[in-house]
């Protein structure tokens, strides 16, 4: 019997590795190679496991990212590809996005 495929998406993870960490930040590369997205269906995109997908858009998103296909889809057995659960309070996540995103600043009054 086959084993069942399912696949894991790492276009958020690929582009934070380039400091795109707006999902926006995909809107004016994409419209540079004639593919015109609303800024929700370019949130989706990111966000969430595309189930369909325009091989003109994916073409664009290796060509953006200057990656490969299995830098960006990472094909996985059916049963492993739900998401890692999040870290506990104070520990650490393995390939955590979150320490990839700026540290908000913090203003102090000029009082002190």
């Amino acid at each position: 019997m086959a084993a069942k495929l399912d696949y894991r998406w790492h276009l958020r993870h690929l582009m934070a590795d380039r400091g795109m960490f707006s999902t926006t930040d995909l809107l004016p590369p994409l419209a540079q190679r004639d593919i015109n997205l609303s800024s929700s269906q370019v949130y989706r995109l990111v966000v969430e496991r595309p189930e369909r997908l325009s091989l003109k858009i994916l073409m664009a998103l290796l060509d953006i990212l200057d990656c490969t296909m299995d830098d960006l889809i990472e094909p996985v057995a059916a049963g492993a590809a739900q998401r890692p659960k999040k870290a506990a309070a104070g520990g650490t996540a393995a390939e955590s996005i979150g320490d990839l995103r700026p540290k908000r600043a913090r203003i102090a009054p000029a009082d002190q």
